[in-house]
């Protein structure tokens, strides 16, 4: 594999509903100066695939960034897969289209490449995406299954509105039985995966049943020491001379994965994009790393660990 083939590696989704870029640009930046900066910036370097969320709070910041950069580049819309998800206070069916609406509205675009419902946890229906009681606690919603929000979900891909749907932060148990139930089965699973977290049973049940896992914080997201530092990954980087995020960028595509990477400058941007293909050897180093550890609680809440509470983006 040569460095153009792995930095443009596009995974096919399951029933001829498109082809995901597998390096992707995760648009998790609170501040929207610099989501409109950083978004530019990711399309320049060559990132063809943007990750989306109405939890963001940014959505027209990115649809801004991409309607500019796009006649700058003269692409066009097809040539950029954009995803974004179903906030958990979207989850009874009535509110799924209207959601997608809104993002649809937001991004300044007419359909999407992927819809993903952000987490598997419905929380009470309204306009506050962080509802609580008195106490502090999560208000939860026990009046809709995981199986409802997918089907109403399913009606959006009927109706054109986007290509391919799927789920994000949930854990294999939530996914099997959906897996099953669905009349569209999911295109794509985005989860926290890296090498301190491979999540290998949740890959496998994917890769058998052609689902796309997305691997999001695959540098860490920031941790310290987390895998940046893990002296497996910076020796690598030292002997192939690349900085030890092109090696983890590499590993999670060369596994099987896709992956979103947020640079927040152009240098950065250029540093994610500009990976190479790893050795077998240097691979199988990887894999034997035996640290495990998980950065992001939401598989057991919905609510997200890396967004500050109270916050909307």
């Amino acid at each position: 594999m040569t460095d153009s083939e792995l930095r443009t590696t596009r995974l096919p989704l399951r029933d001829g509903s498109g082809q995901l870029p597998a390096l992707g640009f995760g648009t998790l930046i609170p501040d929207p100066v610099l989501t409109l900066t950083a978004t530019r910036d990711a399309l320049d370097a060559g990132f063809r695939h943007f990750d989306c969320a109405e939890r963001y709070g940014n959505e027209r910041e990115v649809g801004e960034a991409l309607q500019r950069g796009l006649a700058a580049l003269n692409i066009t819309r097809e040539d950029v897969f954009l995803t974004t998800k179903l906030w958990n206070s979207n989850h009874r069916p009535e509110r799924v289209e209207p959601a997608l609406e809104g993002s649809l509205e937001r991004l300044r675009v007419d359909y999407l490449d992927l819809y993903l419902i952000h987490t598997p946890f419905a929380f009470q229906p309204g306009d506050e995406q962080d509802p609580r009681d008195e106490s502090g606690n999560v208000l939860y919603d026990s009046g809709v299954t995981l199986l409802e929000t997918w089907t109403a979900m399913e009606s959006l891909v009927d109706e054109g509105r986007c290509r391919a749907i799927g789920l994000s932060d949930i854990t294999l148990e939530k996914l099997a039985p959906l897996y099953e139930s669905a009349r569209i089965k999911p295109a794509v699973v985005q989860v926290e995966s890296h090498p301190y977290l491979p999540e290998e049973e949740l890959l496998e049940f994917c890769k058998e049943r052609g689902i796309v896992l997305m691997a999001f914080a695959p540098l860490g997201h920031g941790a310290r020491p987390g895998p940046l530092e893990d002296p497996v990954i910076t020796a690598i980087a030292t002997r192939i001379g690349k900085t030890p995020a092109q090696v983890l960028l590499a590993w999670a595509i060369q596994r099987g994965t896709a992956l979103l990477t947020t640079p927040k400058s152009a240098v950065r941007a250029r540093e994610n994009f500009d990976i190479s293909p790893l050795g077998e050897g240097e691979l199988d180093e990887i894999n034997r790393i035996q640290k495990r550890e998980r950065l992001n609680n939401v598989v057991n809440t919905g609510v997200p660990g890396f967004i500050p509470r109270g916050a909307s983006a």
